[in-house]
């Protein structure tokens, strides 16, 4: 489904437009900071029967537009879609976080991985064309995917891990069984963000929440390597497809990744100071971030000092004001509220 032609500040900041107010959106701006959310979630039940019906990814996407009025919509669902169509059974363990079974544990795990059923993700197209239909003119949609190595992490233990060292294991001690799994995400994922584009989004952000965990090396050959594919195959599906890359805990890595991967835009955590990024980072490309979240939470002179820095780092450059990684659970609607003023100048 394609839109009907609007000006959208985000898609054009995206394109490389600088706009004199960034625009805005926030990672996991639909969730549980929410009391709408956690209404919906209380009456329809846990995290994925919402991410895989479509009537409620489709309220849970808009619930934060119609709040605050970003500039962006970010489709309601998960990173972990894509193991499930390649086969692994996925569930939410209350308090815990996601499972996945089998974990593919060595090479003879990876290959006896069977593929889903054809139509695995079809309840997130289905979200995709809901949402497209009804979202303002003006609000960018975006969609999203995991990338291939933060994936990996999840698929090989079965669940999620601050040190990755199962996944980091694998990679070092059977690289050729690595390899293959890597390129069966990077497969599917192509396909999944296509079809996502194709049912209406307009642009896509490839989550690399884990690459921080990589040496130089095993960065380039397991975050830039497998993102730049999934790149140049979507660029040659869907060419006019905005591409943000978001390569958390990458530090100076960030700026190979930038110019090696292909995406038309960066995502910035918030453990890189603004003013390098916005030196290192190639000329005229837009960035995205990047404020703590824990700023955010903080709220009053913590808040407004860290917002003016950034924008007043990023000022010569496109820019979308984001969060250096997800809103958290307890931040207070009204510090969201106070982030929007300060950024939109009007407080």
């Amino acid at each position: 489904m394609r839109r009907s032609p609007a000006h959208r500040p985000l898609l054009a900041t995206l394109k490389g437009e600088r706009q004199s107010i960034p625009p805005m959106w926030l990672m996991r701006q639909a969730g549980r900071y929410l009391p709408e959310y956690r209404a919906l979630r209380a009456e329809k039940g846990g995290f994925l029967a919402m991410a895989l019906d479509p009537e409620s990814a489709c309220e849970i996407t808009l619930q934060p537009i119609r709040r605050f009025g970003f500039d962006g919509a970010i489709l309601f669902s998960d990173i972990l879609t894509v193991p499930m169509a390649l086969g692994q059974d996925l569930w939410f363990e209350t308090g815990e976080g996601p499972r996945l079974a089998p974990p593919l544990a060595d090479g003879a795990a990876i290959d006896a991985l069977t593929p889903g059923a054809p139509d695995t993700l079809d309840p997130v197209y289905a979200a995709v064309e809901k949402i497209a239909g009804v979202l303002p003119p003006e609000v960018t949609f975006l969609g999203f995917a995991g990338s291939p190595w933060t994936v990996a992490t999840y698929m090989i233990a079965g669940q999620g891990s601050r040190t990755q060292e199962a996944a980091r294991r694998l990679a070092y001690g059977d690289a050729a069984a690595m390899q293959r799994l890597i390129d069966r995400i990077v497969a599917t994922t192509i396909e999944y963000l296509a079809r996502q584009h194709e049912s209406g989004v307009e642009a896509v952000q490839l989550f690399d929440s884990w690459a921080g965990t990589l040496s130089p090396e095993q960065f380039e050959r397991w975050v830039i390597a497998p993102n730049a594919a999934i790149v140049a195959g979507l660029r040659a599906r869907c060419p006019e497809l905005v591409i943000i890359g978001f390569p958390k805990g990458a530090g100076a890595k960030l700026v190979d990744y930038a110019t090696q991967t292909g995406v038309d835009a960066v995502g910035v955590d918030e453990t890189v100071a603004p003013e390098w990024a916005a030196r290192a980072l190639p000329a005229g490309m837009p960035v995205q971030g990047n404020l703590d979240p824990l700023a955010l939470i903080a709220g009053g002179d913590t808040l407004a000092r860290a917002v003016d820095r950034i924008l007043a780092a990023f000022a010569d450059r496109p820019h979308v004001f984001n969060l250096g990684h997800g809103i958290l659970p307890d931040t207070p609607i009204a510090h969201v509220e106070a982030l929007i003023d300060r950024v939109r100048g009007t407080r």
